[in-house]
Parts: C-alpha cells; sequence; structure tokens
C-alpha cells in the first residue's frame, strides 16, 4: 500500500475499527498502500498509493549576451524548452502509469480465532480484539459500537455479520470442509456508496479444536472486485499512488526525509519517508507517532510490466505481497 497508503489507510470492519495507514491497510498498497495503523483484523483492504513523479529536466538560458536582442534569442529559447521536453520525457520514472491488481499472484495472509466457551456461546477474534456472542443469529455488542451476530445456519455453514448505526457493513458465510480442517470464507462488505467488495478466503486449522472453534490461518485469498492503482508524476522528483475510493494520493519524495502524512498532526500522527534502491525499487517506511509501523517496497519487473508491492507490518510474521499488472 502498500497501499501496499492518498492517505495509505486501512479500514478494518471486521473489528469495526478503521485505522490510518502510516496499512494500513496498506498498504502500497499505500503504494494506495500506505493501512498504517492497521489492526490485524481482516481488512476492507482500500490501499491507497501514491505515483512516482518523472524528473523535468530545465533549460537554462545564458543571460550574460545583453548585447543580443530579443528577436535573436527567441530560436534559442524554443530550442531550450523543446530540449527540456524531451529530456523530462526520457527520464520519467518507470513507475509511472496504471496498474491493475493480480489477485492470482499475490498474498494477503488473514488469521482469525473462534473459541468455544460451551453451548452455544464463542469468542471471537477477527485481530483487533475478542469479541463474546452467543451464535443464535442474534444482534450483539462488538468491537468500536458494532453489532456482531452469528448464526448456525447448518452444520458446516455459519453467517457472520457485523452492523452499524443500523447498517450492515459486512457478511461472511463461513463453510466448513468434510474433515474439519478446510474453512471457506465467503466476505462481503457493503460500502455507503452502494458498492460492495468481495473477497474468498480459504483458511487451515492450526493446532486443535472442532467444528468452527480453531485458530484459522489463510492460505489462499481472492478478491473478486478490481483494484486499480494509478501512479503519477509529484512535484519535480517524487510519485503520487492513488487508488479508487481514497480521500487523496500518497506524495512521496525520494530524499528520505519523513514527512507528515496529515499537516495539522504538529509532529505527532504518521508519517512516511521514501528513497530509491535503484530505478526499479523504491522503499517507503511508515510511522505513527516516531514509531515504525510499516516498510513498504516496491519494485519493478525487468520488462516494466509488473509491479510488485511488499507491505511488512511490525508486529506480523507474514508480509502482504500486492501484485499489480501495467495497463
Amino acid at each position: 500500500m502498500f497501499d501496499f497508503v492518498a492517505t495509505f489507510s486501512i479500514l478494518d470492519k471486521r473489528s469495526g475499527q478503521i485505522g490510518n495507514v502510516q496499512r494500513a491497510y496498506f498498504s502500497l498498497g499505500y503504494f494506495e498502500y500506505a493501512r498504517i495503523e492497521r489492526p490485524n483484523d481482516r481488512v476492507a483492504r482500500e490501499l491507497d498509493w501514491q505515483s512516482p513523479h518523472c524528473n523535468m529536466a530545465i533549460g537554462v538560458l545564458p543571460s550574460e549576451r545583453k548585447e543580443a536582442c530579443v528577436m535573436k534569442r527567441i530560436p534559442g529559447m524554443l530550442a531550450a524548452i523543446c530540449l527540456a521536453t524531451s529530456m523530462a520525457c526520457l527520464t520519467q520514472s518507470p513507475f509511472i502509469g496504471k496498474w491493475e491488481f493480480d489477485s492470482s499472484r499475490s498474498r494477503t495472509p488473514d488469521e482469525m480465532k473462534v473459541q468455544s466457551q460451551g453451548g452455544n456461546k464463542y469468542i471471537f477474534d477477527f485481530g483487533g480484539g475478542a469479541e463474546t456472542i452467543v451464535a443464535d443469529g442474534t444482534d450483539q455488542p462488538g468491537l468500536q459500537g458494532t453489532l456482531l451476530s452469528a448464526k448456525q445456519e447448518a452444520p458446516d455453514t455459519w453467517i457472520i455479520e457485523r452492523k452499524k448505526d443500523g447498517r450492515l457493513m459486512l457478511r461472511a458465510t463461513w463453510k466448513l470442509s468434510a474433515d474439519g480442517n478446510t474453512l471457506t470464507d465467503y466476505y462481503r462488505e457493503f460500502e455507503q456508496d452502494g458498492t460492495t467488495l468481495s473477497l474468498d478466503y480459504v483458511y487451515q486449522r492450526v493446532g486443535g479444536g472442532s467444528g468452527f472453534a480453531a485458530d484459522w490461518q489463510s492460505i489462499k485469498e481472492t478478491r473478486n472486485t478490481p483494484l486499480w492503482l494509478e501512479v503519477k508524476a509529484y512535484e519535480d522528483d517524487g510519485l503520487a499512488f492513488n487508488t479508487p475510493g481514497q480521500q487523496k494520493p500518497l506524495n512521496v519524495k525520494f530524499d528520505g526525509t519523513e514527512r507528515a502524512m496529515d499537516s495539522a498532526s504538529d509532529g505527532q500522527g504518521p508519517a512516511v519517508s521514501a528513497r530509491k534502491v535503484d530505478e526499479h525499487n523504491v522503499v517507503m517506511t511508515f510511522k505513527n507517532n516516531g514509531k515504525v509501523t510499516l516498510t513498504q517496497e516496491v519494485g519493478l519487473s525487468a520488462d516494466l510490466k509488473t509491479l510488485t508491492i511488499t507491505l511488512r507490518f511490525v508486529g506480523r510474521e507474514k508480509p502482504d505481497v500486492m501484485v499489480y499488472q501495467r495497463q
């Protein structure tokens, strides 16, 4: 982001938490991704990215020959302008362009825990904290002022829903395999603009437990909803990363200087710094209140057709790897 961060921010609706990438998520992403104070909950990853800028060559005209008349200078001025324009095109950053997310080559690992408390009571932890409810299909208090429900529709099927202020935020349909070791999650998130985010997850049981109660870790994540990343030039030597739904692009300059992502933060809150490793690889570091929360590596393939964003969140063992194809 990351993503994959206009503001590299991450919306974690499964846990009811909203965080800014600093995933963020994430995010990279931030590239669109920047999620980032990212809850480790199932995230609706709206990676906000900002695009690289081309270095604009500037033609400098000599001013010493004051005896020359204005008319005689015009051809030289035009030549200088043409030269500057040509050099700008030649030195345009290879990151600039429109990119489409390739879900088949990407990985965004997720983990969720379900513990049985006996009877119909369960503790759910989607990464944002524990929530205890009775799995009877009724709305019950969850995190961040939300209502969480779990309905046992069939022995191998559960329906999980989260609501807030009377609005359905998400619905997840869980299907348990015959041997009980694999869980498929058909996750749908409903945005306020009427659009739907569609994600399918396949989890494997880790450790003990029976039925739906287990520590579930994803082995495959499929994004069905298209995701685009647009990278543009920013000022004379930076890049701006943007994705749909992002309030503003993530603007970065590759001088290693740490810059606040919120102009009114007064030195606190999210900040980002960026540097070039080489012409095809850049690294962004996101902080929140002075502490590193995310490192985002953005790399181009040799043929310049594939963009890979690797999001390394502090406190998480596995990185998110988001692959984009040039359009």
